[in-house]
């Protein structure tokens, strides 16, 4: 076998990869069926991100919801750059998060809705997923998508990054701000970095009944009046879009989709009812950093050079399609770079919310703060920024817990367990005696005790105060409020939960892994900490105490270390409990650990081996040709090159030709950390592969042609780039 093998790389220049990104970028329509007829319910770019049809998108214009209604997916590949993209395929949702607004796609069957066979798809062309957390202020970036409906040619916008914003969501980039031109029906495509990596998907969130020309299309004739206008039922597109989901925070969404992954959830739990009353915002304040999600402190105003604002609010009635927006002025005039556009809601029902950003500029100047929800104004808040920092009296950075023996406050600050009194300690500063101030305690929302005085501690250090409420802490939400002068100074909220435990609250136990057929069976069954491969399911149950309706929780499984599914709601059960279930169908050899967190503090956690305890490599049922492994090599340090794609061309082509068309590609690989590849498929005896070799920083290397025994079933190769 004559081979000649072509490499093409992430890290190489981002106008090299620019045909490559562009044939990976697809059209997605959401469609109805009406009769024999699919009608257009709403519509998304999206981004091929393996070979096997794995499709990266938003989320709001593929999963069913009031505004998107269908119930099948288009797949519209790109045949002739130079054309609109060409219905293709069906594909079918894996997973997603609506509150990320991202979901994964993978192609399933043929446009006559056939069922395409494992290893019957062609290799597609795919994008090279990047890390996010390395961008930075200022970064160049492009991105991928459509500028109309289908109609058209894809395209692409170049920009920077102008900003990040950051929610309480994990990691400290929530959003990425850029002031490139993106039309709304480029949403759920791709932002770029200078390397070709996928780093970001561009979303909006169009507002539900809106039929605004610049974001809703009149695509079909819904009403049967044999004409399509204005009379018709629009398909939201959205205005333009200045804000980008980083990837990173897809990172488990996508490594699940692609080791097929599938946790339920479910099993046992009811869902929440949608929120019957209009949403509401209230308590808008600003505080200059946040500790854990809480405000350290209250604000009036900020010096200049401040390099650090968030904007908290509290929030009712919200929901996954709760459409939410926020509108800076800076004396006056509009600041883009602190805006958000419309985007779909991630905070659940009700609690208390941020938008801010972290060490970056803001510049001297009267702001005012306004909220927008489904396209109303519901709140403003405003700040002067500039001159000198002053040294105000003020409490900061309250902590919960109980104490000890020897009177100090223990515990994590934000949880505390049942027991009939709730300790509190924060800072206070510049504080002069008389001062008045008040400690106000909430429980579910209402006041249940309040103390004023004046001011008799020193100026500088911190306090404890404490709350004994009548019949002990019941398990829920609480809120302290401490104020100066009349004034909000400080608040922070916790939970109260569980028994008591040393450091934490026992609110989980019992948790222990089982393989069975059915979730009864699993109950019933013992458990173990490791198990044969091929089970049908590994079960992961769980006991709970005194945790009530409403307390924000997480479940994240891992395996191998590396998460591929995160599931955080409020609690739904009841108070307490046994045997709260997840199931994992057919999971293959790995090591496999679930960890159970609440306020995103981590209380428990339980580990299972199955098969040899990791993930296995790709086993091949049939030999009928040469399995190619090798390593990509630095000539001069002989260590590996991570993150090369390798992609073997048909003989029916040279690599002068290669320009990503599917059916140029045999095969593909991509190099590890250690620059190791192995390629998926057999590779056929006696049959020429064409290529070049190419990476950022080095030489290219074309055409290294390796022969082999057509008598060898393996054959493994090492190619040395060197540094140019």
């Amino acid at each position: 076998m004559f081979l000649l093998l072509a490499l093409s790389s992430a890290q190489g220049s981002l106008d090299l990869g620019l045909e490559r990104i562009k044939r990976a970028t697809v059209f997605v329509y959401q469609a109805e069926t009406a009769g024999n007829s699919l009608i257009v319910t709403c519509i998304s770019t999206g981004t091929l991100i393996s070979a096997d049809g794995l499709i990266i998108t938003k989320a709001n214009g593929v999963v069913p919801s009031q505004q998107c209604n269908g119930d099948n997916l288009i797949v519209s590949l790109n045949v002739d750059l130079a054309e609109p993209p060409i219905p293709k395929y069906r594909a079918d949702i894996v997973t997603h998060d609506a509150g990320l607004d991202i979901a994964l796609l993978r192609i399933a069957r043929e446009l006559d809705g056939r069922l395409v066979a494992q290893g019957e798809l062609p290799v597609l062309p795919f994008v090279a997923v990047g890390n996010s957390d390395d961008v930075a202020i200022d970064d160049n970036l492009i991105v991928m998508g459509y500028p109309d409906i289908g109609n058209g040619p894809v395209a692409f916008s170049r920009g920077t990054v102008t900003a990040f914003l950051k929610e309480p969501l994990t990691g400290s980039r929530t959003w990425f701000k850029t002031r490139a031109e993106i039309p709304g029906t480029m949403a759920g495509g791709g932002a770029y970095n200078t390397a070709g990596e996928l780093i970001g998907i561009p979303t909006n969130a169009p507002l539900a009944g809106s039929a605004a020309a610049s974001n809703c299309r009149y695509l079909n004739d819904t009403n049967s009046d044999g004409l399509v206008n204005s009379s018709d039922r629009c398909v939201p597109t959205g205005d333009f879009i200045s804000t980008i989901r980083p990837i990173a925070l897809a990172q488990h969404l996508i490594r699940g989709a692609r080791l097929g992954l599938n946790v339920d959830a479910t099993l046992g739990v009811r869902e929440a009812e949608p929120p019957r009353n209009p949403p509401l915002v209230s308590r808008l304040f600003v505080a200059p950093s946040v500790r854990g999600a809480m405000p350290s402190t209250v604000v009036g105003s900020l010096p200049s050079n401040t390099r650090n604002l968030y904007l908290f609010f509290d929030y009712d009635n919200f929901s996954a399609e709760t459409v939410y927006e926020l509108r800076v002025t800076r004396d006056g005039i509009p600041d883009t770079t602190f805006s958000l556009p419309p985007v779909r809601w991630s905070g659940g029902e009700r609690g208390l919310w941020y938008i801010g950003a972290r060490e970056q500029a803001w510049a001297n100047g009267a702001y005012e703060f306004t909220l927008l929800v489904n396209g109303a104004g519901v709140g403003a808040q405003k700040i002067i920024i500039g001159g000198g920092a002053e040294d105000r009296a003020h409490f900061s950075d309250i902590v919960f817990g109980t104490l000890d023996q020897a009177g100090n406050l223990i515990g994590n600050g934000s949880i505390v367990p049942l027991g009939n009194i709730a300790f509190a300690r924060f800072l206070h500063a510049n504080m002069a005696a008389g001062r008045p101030w008040s400690a106000i305690w909430y429980y579910a929302g209402a006041e249940f005790a309040r103390t004023s005085d004046a001011w008799s501690d020193d100026a500088f250090g911190s306090k404890v105060i404490s709350v004994d409420p009548a019949g002990g802490l019941l398990p829920g939400e609480y809120r302290l409020e401490l104020y100066l002068d009349g004034a909000l100074s400080a608040t922070s909220d916790f939970y109260v939960a569980g028994e008591q435990g040393s450091p934490l609250p026992r609110i989980f136990s019992n948790l222990r892994f089982t393989s069975a057929d059915s979730l009864a069976e699993a109950r019933n069954g013992s458990s173990a900490s490791s198990y044969p491969s091929s089970i049908p399911a590994l079960f992961a149950l769980f006991d709970w105490q005194r945790i009530t309706a409403g307390t924000p929780w997480t479940a994240s499984w891992l395996v191998d270390d590396q998460e591929f599914f995160r599931y955080t709601q409020p609690w739904l059960a009841q108070e307490s409990g046994t045997d709260f279930a997840f199931v994992l169908p057919d999971p293959p050899d790995g090591n496999y650990q679930l960890q159970l967190l609440v306020n995103e503090l981590l209380l428990l956690e339980q580990s299972a081996v199955v098969g040899i305890g990791q993930l296995p490599i790709d086993r091949f049922a049939e030999i009928q040709g040469t399995i190619l492994t090798g390593r990509v090599i630095d000539a001069a340090t002989q260590q590996g090159i991570p993150s090369l794609t390798i992609v073997l061309i048909s003989e029916n082509f040279d690599a002068s030709e290669f320009v990503w068309n599917q059916e140029q590609v045999v095969a593909l690989a991509t190099t590890d950390r250690n620059g190791e590849f192995q390629f998926a498929r057999p590779l056929a005896f006696d049959t020429p592969y064409s290529v070049v070799i190419e990476a950022e920083g080095y030489i290219p290397n074309f055409a290294d042609v390796f022969d082999f025994d057509p008598n060898q079933t393996s054959v493994d190769i090492t190619i040395e780039m060197v540094r140019g």
